[in-house]
């Protein structure tokens, strides 16, 4: 049995597709062993309700550090599901190809720094950027840097909305979100 430790910042919906993928044997032969939040949230509620253990960690300079002494001994894979804090040098190093990120945009286009939800819709708005999507990368030092595993691209409507952008985005994040993790756990965790 695989391993997963999820790390959210708000609702949760990515990390509630991520336990049902695992209940139904989407994500075959894995389960959540440990949610943790940066802020107080609907996530930590949502693995309450599945009896998985979680816990707040206040973002701030040692939350990669705390997060470090309290992951369980085996983890074999850690998924960064709407999950706004940033990871430290040591820590990306210290699970290098083990740290996956879904991010609401087609990398490496609109990532990096203060790329995250509406900021990240506004922004491929006024742009007059043709397609949209989102991306499942490795998570590095660099934000938004890592490697790709999986995008999926759709065509931007005439009149879209940054609500409806958010809206079309998520769902392709639940669609590609478990995807992503079957393909990191078979390919890179022994």
């Amino acid at each position: 049995m695989k391993n997963i430790v999820v790390l959210v910042s708000g609702g949760g919906t990515n990390l509630q597709r991520i336990i049902d993928c695992t209940a139904s044997g989407e994500i075959p032969n894995a389960q959540v062993t440990l949610v943790v939040a940066d802020r107080e949230c609907f996530g930590l509620q949502r693995a309450a309700n599945h009896g998985i253990p979680n816990m707040l960690i206040k973002r701030g300079q040692d939350f990669s550090a705390n997060l470090a002494k309290v992951l369980p001994q085996v983890t074999d894979l850690i998924v960064l599901a709407g999950f706004l804090s940033i990871l430290n040098r040591e820590f990306c190093g210290s699970f290098s190809g083990k740290i996956i990120n879904i991010h609401p945009a087609l990398l490496p286009k609109f990532g990096g720094k203060g790329m995250w939800g509406h900021h990240v819709h506004e922004a491929v708005l006024e742009a007059g950027e043709k397609e949209s999507g989102a991306t499942v990368h490795f998570v590095t030092p660099g934000i938004d840097e890592g490697q790709i595993i999986l995008q999926k691209p759709f065509e931007i409507a005439d009149n879209e909305t940054v609500e409806s952008l958010a809206e079309k985005i998520h769902r392709i994040e639940h669609e590609i979100l478990p995807v992503a993790i079957n393909k990191v756990l078979k390919e890179r965790v022994p």
